[in-house]
This record gives structure tokens, sequence and C-alpha cells, in this order.
């Protein structure tokens, strides 16, 4: 039972929360009521009555989803479609003479020899064979994986490893893609989306390479900035450079053309891969941060991979240090960023010690992505102060969390983030390969860590508060999600009261 001055103050909070948009009515007075109620006698009792809760967080409005892969929230089953369209294949068979590997599509049929074509099948004909199709599933997300005990791919291989199946067809169609992300948005009452399509393009110049490919996060902090300071120079005064990353915004933009309306609103993060080497994720890093002169629709950059990975883990330090210097240079760019996505055991005990810390102290992140090995970083507790102070926000995505690291329920650090009052929310990092959505990622939340009413209310608010909007954009889709929880208050009050 939570003391009753805490509830005091929650129940205040609401109240502010449901009068936003003006004075409250006796009415939505009495919905919001309702609704508290209503929801307590879900969560309450030794287990939650998780049947109502999944038609309540259904029903439930969501701001934004903010922490979010264009790539891996496309469903599986979307990608095949895409392959058939194409008339690409896809092998059904291994056979290393014929460079086949079962599942992998293969992009151009026409030139495969007669062995391996007669090993590589359409779209349909995947289809048409059950037991193919849904192995076909099972490896290009992470269906069925937590069915199976035999001898299979460890989690977070089974996670990244999907890429690598479905990447050959998951540029074909931009528009129709971010389309279909929008209805399935709609669908659950989220209203703001904040993707990562594509990644800041890489610039290959052998200058490039030689002034940082031997950097190391052991260079000296002089030796850095010059290597930085010259690579920047090189590429501010390319023009090939330049037209690279006004066409990348370009790209952006048709990508996204006539997809905001009145009900729902797109923009996108740019970003480098962490697992590249110096000079590629510096030039990555560059035209990510040049991007945002050229596109309303960009609003931040971040740095992603899997951070467990040998050069990951090798240059953690000069990433941070090439986006504090690329920040300096574009001092309008908001940074959000993939950090401490690893858990005891994935890494030597001192690789936990200062990622999320480098992140904020030294890139100037204003979000953090995952967060999750928080209480294994120095000084732990003054860190989330300092980010608390910052109001640096957590990005929780629970299902990848307890599928990639094996983190979930107390082991998970959301209840620590909230103890010392560091600013969360509720996301879905990759919904297709996970095969979820954003409302079971709140079902995820309100069952394990039972927040009251108010908490969950105000969460779904950080959704918006949080977001990489102008000021102005960001009071328009607050004044919406205040009329979307008038609705839903509404619409909870005439539900019938649960039962035990």
């Amino acid at each position: 039972m939570k003391p009753r001055f805490l509830l005091a103050i929650a129940c205040v909070l609401a109240v502010q929360g449901a009068e936003a948009a003006g004075p409250a009515t006796g009415s939505t007075r009495s919905n919001l009521a309702a609704t508290r109620q209503h929801y307590s006698q879900l969560v309450q009792g030794p287990v939650p009555n998780t049947a109502l809760l999944t038609l309540f967080t259904n029903m439930l409005p969501k701001g934004g989803d903010l922490h979010h892969h264009y790539s891996g929230a496309i469903y599986a089953e979307n990608y095949l479609e895409w392959v058939g369209a194409l008339n690409y294949c896809v092998y059904r068979a291994t056979d290393a003479a014929l460079k086949a590997e079962k599942f992998r599509i293969a992009s151009k049929p026409q030139e495969l020899s007669d062995p391996a074509r007669a090993i590589c099948t359409g779209a349909d004909a995947v289809r048409e064979d059950n037991a193919f199709y849904r192995e076909l599933l099972m490896h290009w997300s992470d269906k069925d994986y937590g069915n199976h005990f035999h001898e299979q791919r460890a989690p977070d291989q089974q996670f990244f490893d999907t890429f690598g199946y479905f990447g050959a067809v998951s540029s074909y169609d931009y528009r129709g893609g971010l389309r279909s992300l929008k209805a399935r948005a709609q669908a659950e009452n989220l209203g703001y989306l904040e993707t990562m399509l594509r990644g800041g393009p890489v610039i290959d110049k052998p200058e490039l390479e030689s002034l940082l490919n031997a950097l190391t996060a052991q260079s000296s902090a002089p030796q850095i900035d010059e290597a930085l300071a010259r690579a920047h120079q090189l590429l501010a005064n390319d023009a090939d450079t330049a037209a690279r990353v006004a066409d990348y915004a370009k790209s952006l933009e048709e990508a996204a053309a006539g997809i905001d309306d009145e009900t729902f609103r797109l923009r996108f993060q740019s970003y480098a891969s962490r697992n590249s080497t110096p000079a590629k994720v510096f030039s990555s890093l560059y035209t990510s941060f040049a991007a945002l002169q050229h596109t309303r629709r960009l609003v931040g950059v971040n740095i992603l991979g899997p951070e467990n990975g040998h050069v990951a883990m090798r240059d953690y330090s000069l990433h941070m240090r090439m986006l504090a210097f690329l920040k300096g240079r574009f001092p309008e760019a908001r940074l959000s960023l993939h950090a401490g996505e690893l858990a005891m055991g994935m890494v030597p005990p001192e690789g936990l010690r200062s990622h999320i810390r480098e992140a904020v102290l030294v890139a100037g992140a204003q979000r953090i992505g995952h967060g999750v090995d928080i209480a294994h970083e120095e000084d732990a507790a003054g860190l989330m102060d300092v980010m608390k102070q910052r109001k640096v926000a957590v990005e929780v995505n629970l299902t990848s969390n307890e599928f990639i690291l094996g983190v979930k329920d107390e082991a998970h650090p959301l209840r620590l983030y909230a103890r010392h009052g560091v600013p969360f929310l509720i996301s879905t990092d990759d919904a297709g390969v996970s095969r979820n959505n954003l409302s079971t990622e709140y079902l995820l939340y309100v069952s394990r860590y039972r927040p009251s009413y108010d908490e969950l209310k105000r969460v779904v608010y950080n959704s918006i508060r949080y977001a990489f909007l102008p000021e102005d954009e960001k009071r328009e889709e607050t004044a919406k999600l205040d009329r979307r929880f008038a609705e839903f208050e509404a619409r909870i009050a005439r539900l019938p009261r649960p039962g035990r």
C-alpha cells in the first residue's frame, strides 16, 4: 500500500493533467475518478487482471513512440509481400557451393544458376508451404523463440540476425512502410512517431581514413581534437559530401510526404553504426548532423548497433568524443543515444561502468535509449542526480530488454530511475522483430510495476514532453493528448466495473 501523502500528490498531478486543456467540468472529474477506480481494481490483488488490462492499454492514449527503428518495426509478413512485389526469391536450403543460405533473399534470381534457382522460391511458394513459412517467420523475427528449448542461437544473436534476412527488401517501399506504421499507430491511439529510417551517408575518402582510423579511445585529447577538426573541415568543404547530405535529407522528405495530418505526426532521427571504423562512424555522424539543417523532418541524431560488439566497446569513448565535437559545431542538434544496453556477463564488469555516464556528460545526450546497466555505473546515484537535474529521459524498452539482455521484472532499473526522479517513457524499439506493439509495452509496464493511474498518465505525457519537437508542435501534441485522455476516461467510465 502506498503512503497516503504519495497518493495525495499523485491525485493532484492527475487532476492538473486532466485540466491542462481548460477548466474541468463535473463530468470530466467524475470520469477521471471512475478511470482511477477502474484501473486500480485491475492492478490490485496478487495477480493483475491481464485480460482487462489488455483492453485498457489498447484503448489508452499514447503520446509518442520515441525509440523506434523503422526496419525492425515492419513485420516479417510485410517483408515477404515486398519479396513478391520485387520478384525476388528466398533460399529453402543452405548450400555453400552455391553460396546459398536458407531463409536469405536472392535479389537477382534471373542470374542464379539452375541448381541455385531450384532451391530459391518466390513469396507465394513460401506461403503455400506452411512448415517453411513458419520457419521463415521464426528466423525473420523472434516469433516462437521462447517455445523452443533445443539448441538455438543466443537471444541477442537471434534478434540482431533478423535484420540480415530481411535487409535486402527493407528499403523497398519507405512510403508504403511508413503508411502501414501510421495505420498501426492510429489503431492503438498513438499520435506521434519518432523513427530511425536511414542512417547518415558514409563518406569514403582516403584522407578521412588516414586522419581517423589510427585514433583509439586511448589517444590523447589534443590528438583526437586535432584529427576531428581536420576531418570536419575536409567534409564541410567538400562539394560531394554536401550533395550527399542534401540528397539524404530530400529522401527523408519524400518518404514522409503527405503523412502528417490532424491525428498523426512523423519525425526522423538519423544515426551512425557504432561497429564501423572511426572514419566511417565520424563521416556518418557528420552527415547526420549536417542534414538537420536541410529538413524539419529530421529532429535528432543517434548511434546504434550491438553495444557489446568488439568495435563498439573498443571505440565507445572515442565515439562520445566525436558526438561532443559535432554537437559543438551543430549546437541545436538533439541527441538520443543508445547507451547501457548491456547486462552483467555480456562484457567484463568494467565495460558496464561508464557508457551512460559518457553519453550524458561527454556527448551531452538529451535522452538515453535503454539505460539498463545504470546500477553498475560508477557513482550511479550521482549520475542519476545529474540526469534528473538535466531532465535526461530514459527510453524504456521492456520487451527487447527482456529478450536481448534477459533483464525483466524487478531486475529492470525502471523503479530505480523512478526512485531517483529520472524521467522515463515507454517505447517499442523493434516491434516487428519482437512481434508486439506499444500497447503491449504499456501492458508489461502496468502489469509488472503496477503504477498508479496518475503515474501511468505522467509516463504517457513524458513521451511528448521529451520528444524532439519544436515547442509549438509539442504544445499541439499535448493538447491532442489532453483531448484523447478526456475521451478515453469518458469511455472507461461507461465500462462495466471489473469483478473477480
